[in-house]
């Protein structure tokens, strides 16, 4: 089973986890002060999810592969060891913008989006490459 999960920075600071996929009719969620935190508390409904499942006298034997979907803030929380200035240098977007971008400030157009996915996925297909 493959769930889609949405990770966003809201206007109280905390961020939450979300997603339109549910495991036989339970809904999904997580919260936190960071990302990883929420992302914790997602693992949680989850688990808390299968239990219920069971606890209905049903069996759930499939494994629940999660995809996280970030927000821009939420993405530079998660992942903060990634520079934002040399990140945007190798995007090709102003540092300032991309500070700004980070911190909520301001937001990403599609085109601008959309480079920094890609600058993401080479970074990650660098990473993947790499061996020691």
């Amino acid at each position: 089973m493959n769930i889609l999960a949405i990770i966003e920075k809201g206007e109280d600071g905390l961020y939450s986890i979300y997603s339109d996929d549910e495991i036989l009719n339970h809904g999904l969620g997580g919260y936190g002060a960071n990302v990883e935190e929420a992302k914790k508390d997602f693992f949680v409904s989850v688990q808390e999810a299968k239990e219920m499942i069971v606890e209905d006298g049903k069996e759930f034997k499939e494994e629940v592969k999660v995809t996280f979907k970030y927000d821009l803030q939420s993405f530079f929380n998660y992942f903060d060891w990634i520079n934002v200035s040399q990140f945007a240098k190798r995007a090709g977007i102003n540092e300032s913008k991309m500070r700004q971008y980070k911190g909520g400030i301001a937001f990403a157009g599609e085109a601008t989006t959309k480079k920094i996915l890609a600058t993401i996925k080479i970074i990650g297909a660098e990473l993947q490459s790499a061996t020691l």
